[in-house]
């Protein structure tokens, strides 16, 4: 029997279609149906690596979590993974396949078209309802032809589906009205309502705007959802990542986070929600935000990265390289995740032209380490313990084997005894994405207590959050 099946797409990327995928998701199943969340394709370098094997996007993860799900691979069977040169890794049920310009991939659009229905009738025979997500724009007229993950998919499926618009970013009723003028009849057939998302302010002040929109495209508004800044869900993407501090800097000590051109993983923070973000060398008192001004930094954060060797030449050619070595010596205490981590070795070599045309750069030389890039991808779940003793739960994805030589230490042990990482004079690197996560980790590292909210009340909440302001849940209900 084939599950029952909604589908939300976006009148723009960062509309909230994750966010309200998510949302459905956590309400469906606080109604006790068995309900699992399902994105053909997402382009993101915010990944996790499923326990069974393979990695999807971290959005996808966030919605098995609130469905109380272990995430898989056929929640999300193609990721890409952008390079910052114009392709892409493209990975396909969890495993890398091949890496592809955009006009490449398109060819392969009949291929991954049945990879994506195989993975989407694996999750139907099991599940009693799928939440499917959509991906940018639902109206890239110019792509139609290769849709794998919008509406072209929603009608393969037949399934029901809904438009999510931000108000928040203006030209709400230009891009209601537009898109549900851009619909072919049988897309509009399947169309159940539109909701708009991150109102902020008085809600009755947009009552008139949802009689206009519900008049001017004959659909009705399914809610207007406010702004929930008091939840906190992990950022799909880098153009939905919060940069901006939540927290004062006061009683804490100064963090720096150097926002890579090809991040990646940046949920790495979520738990440093007072460090500021730095794309620049911040040198000028009036280029600098009023928690760094007086001082140096403590800490200075490299994350994760998707083209390690390119990034660390943008460090050099933005001036940051210099900058960071400077803090160094000044005390800060620099730290590397993944990517960041072999950026403060001393060299990093790629013969087999993995991610880039260069065979050998210069890293950081912060650590006696140097790094091979290889064609292999390790993906695991990690259980580790830090050198304080905290046990903690972490996850690796990358490419390319480091070699630490003494007298560097590891920065935590591994269940099976190896050590990761390595710690130096006021340096710290590791592969171990989500370290940061565990407050406990934090504290031994940054010297400071945080507070980590969980992530099952997050789902609880966001799921009254959902059921309190939609306007019409029987559309969920009559699916």
């Amino acid at each position: 029997m084939s599950a029952r099946a909604l589908f939300v797409g976006g009148t723009s990327s960062n509309a909230g279609k994750s966010w309200m995928a998510t949302a459905i998701c956590a309400w469906l199943r606080s109604r006790g149906v068995a309900v699992a969340p399902f994105k053909a394709q997402n382009m993101s370098n915010n990944s996790y690596p499923c326990r069974g094997g393979g990695e999807i996007g971290r959005a996808q993860v966030a919605q098995a979590e609130a469905c109380g799900l272990e995430p898989e691979p056929a929640m999300n069977p193609i990721l890409l993974k952008p390079n910052g040169n114009g392709s892409s890794q493209v990975v396909v049920n969890g495993g890398v396949w091949k890496t592809l310009s955009a006009r490449d991939y398109y060819t392969h659009a009949n291929e991954l078209r049945d990879r994506v229905l195989a993975a989407y009738e694996e999750l139907a025979r099991r599940f009693e309802f799928i939440v499917i997500e959509g991906a940018g724009s639902i109206s890239e007229l110019n792509l139609r032809h290769v849709d794998l993950a919008n509406l072209g998919l929603a009608t393969r499926l037949g399934a029901p589906w809904i438009l999510v618009a931000d108000i928040e970013r203006g030209g709400v009723f230009a891009s209601v009205i537009g898109t549900v003028g851009l619909l072919t009849p049988e897309e509009r057939a399947l169309f159940r309502g539109f909701a708009i998302n991150k109102f902020r302010g008085d809600r009755s002040l947009f009552d008139e705007g949802v009689r206009i929109l519900e008049g001017r495209t004959a659909a009705r508004c399914l809610g207007v959802f406010p702004f929930a800044e008091d939840i906190a869900l992990d950022a799909e993407d880098t153009l939905a990542l919060d940069t901006q501090p939540r927290r004062s800097h006061q009683g804490r000590p100064s963090i720096a986070i150097v926002r890579l051109p090809c991040i990646s993983n940046a949920t790495d923070f979520r738990l440093l929600n007072w460090a500021e973000w730095i794309a620049r060398p911040p040198r000028a008192p009036s280029e600098r935000s009023e928690s760094s001004r007086l001082h140096d930094f403590d800490f200075i954060i490299l994350p994760g990265s998707k083209s390690t060797i390119a990034d660390l030449r943008w460090l050099r050619d933005v001036g940051l390289a210099g900058w960071i070595t400077d803090q160094h010596r000044r005390g800060a205490t620099v730290v590397g995740i993944c990517g960041g981590f072999q950026m403060l070795g001393l060299r990093i070599h790629d013969p087999a032209r993995v991610e880039s045309p260069e065979a050998t750069a210069e890293g950081l030389g912060l650590l006696p380490a140097e790094t091979v890039m290889t064609t292999g991808k390790t993906t695991e779940v990690r259980t580790a313990w830090s050198r304080g003793g905290v046990r903690f739960s972490a996850y690796e994805i990358h490419m390319g084997v480091t070699t630490v030589a003494s007298p560097a230490q590891p920065f935590a042990r591994l269940e099976d005894g190896r050590g990761d990482g390595a710690c130096g004079s006021g340096v710290i690197g590791t592969y171990l994405h989500g370290a940061f996560e565990d407050p406990d980790v934090c504290a031994e590292t940054f010297g400071v207590d945080v507070v980590a909210v969980s992530k099952a009340d997050e789902y609880r909440r966001l799921g009254d959050w959902f059921s309190t302001h939609a306007s019409h849940l029987d559309f969920l209900e009559s699916v």
